[in-house]
C-alpha cells in the first residue's frame, strides 16, 4: 500500500481489519474505516477536502476519490463503489453501491440504499433521495428500489469484504 502525507497531514487508518492494495494510492485527509478494502489502482487524494470512508466499504479497481475547495467527500457504510468510477466532492449515504464507469460530481447528493447504474454520470449539486434507482447520462431518477435489490447492495460490501481478507492472506507477488 502506498500512503502519503500531504500538507502535514496523514491518512487516518482503522484500529481494525482493512486492506488497501499495493497498487492503491491514499493521499493527506482521508478516513478509512473498518472492514473497507480499496483495491487496486485506486487513488484517493485529499488535498483541498477532507475524504470519508466509512466501514465495510469498498472502494473497486482504478477508481478515482477526489476533492475540491469547499467539496468534500463522504461515503457511508456498506457501500460498493464500482470500478473505474469518479467521485469528485459529494455524499453517498449508506448501503449504495455505486455502479462501474459512474461519474459522481461535486457537491452531489446519492442517499441510502441507492444503486446507480454502471456508466451514470450524476451532475454537479443533483439530490436522490433513499431507495433510488439512479440511470443515465444525466442520471436520472428511474424508480424506488425493492427490498430485493437493496439485500443485493448489502450483499456485494459483505462479498467483498470477504474477497479483501481472502486476498490479505492468499496474495503473493512473484516478480
Amino acid at each position: 500500500m502506498t500512503i502519503y502525507s500531504f500538507n502535514n497531514i496523514s491518512p487516518s487508518l482503522p484500529d481494525g481489519d482493512f486492506w488497501v492494495s499495493e497498487t492503491a494510492q491514499v493521499i493527506g485527509n482521508v478516513k478509512i474505516g473498518n472492514n473497507t478494502g480499496i483495491w487496486f489502482g485506486a487513488i484517493l487524494r485529499g488535498d483541498n477536502e477532507p475524504i470519508s470512508i466509512d466501514e465495510d466499504t469498498n472502494i473497486q479497481e482504478n477508481t478515482v476519490i477526489h476533492v475540491d475547495k469547499g467539496a468534500c467527500v463522504k461515503i457511508g457504510s456498506g457501500c460498493t463503489i464500482g470500478h473505474k468510477s469518479i467521485i469528485h466532492g459529494c455524499t453517498i449515504g449508506n448501503n449504495t453501491l455505486i455502479g462501474m464507469g459512474s461519474i459522481i460530481l461535486n457537491h452531489a447528493s446519492i442517499g441510502n440504499n441507492c444503486l446507480v447504474g454502471a456508466g451514470s454520470l450524476v451532475t454537479e449539486g443533483k439530490i436522490f433521495p433513499d431507495n433510488s434507482l439512479i440511470i443515465g447520462s444525466p442520471a436520472k431518477f428511474k424508480r424506488e428500489l425493492t427490498n430485493d435489490e437493496v439485500e443485493q447492495n448489502k450483499w456485494s460490501a459483505q462479498h467483498y469484504i470477504n474477497n479483501f481478507k481472502e486476498f490479505k492472506k492468499s496474495l503473493k507477488k512473484i516478480i
